[in-house]
């Protein structure tokens, strides 16, 4: 699994807020990068996440995967976003564009390092 950036976005001053990673698989998924903050994690519904770090080149690392349920619980998400800081995260990149839950599961179980469920 790593992350792909996106050519197409290249040389685009917003570059940075898309990103791609790569699964187990070989398939691709989109993702959005965002600050590792508790605001944006409460936002986020019916996703993959994926709490990153960068290493000193720049390279994502995938600190922890999780899926956003429809109904979020705070609690969880903030122990949650305590783990991932606390292993050195600094960005969320959440990936928005499957349909159903299936799919979601899918996607989290070709991109998961570590299984956390985030409600």
């Amino acid at each position: 699994m790593r992350e792909e950036r996106l050519r197409a976005t290249a040389g685009l001053r917003s570059s940075s807020t898309l990103s791609s990673w790569r699964g187990h698989s070989g398939r691709r998924y989109i993702v959005g990068v965002h600050p590792l903050n508790e605001a944006e994690l409460l936002e986020v519904t019916d996703a993959v996440i994926l709490a990153v770090k960068r290493d000193r080149t720049g390279t994502g690392i995938v600190v922890d995967a999780a899926m956003a349920a429809a109904d979020p619980s705070e609690g969880t998400r903030m122990r949650w976003l305590g783990k991932v800081r606390e292993r050195g995260a600094t960005e969320l990149h959440i990936h928005r564009l499957a349909a159903t839950e299936a799919e979601r599961r899918a996607i989290f179980e070709d991109l998961r390092e570590n299984e956390t469920q985030v409600s």
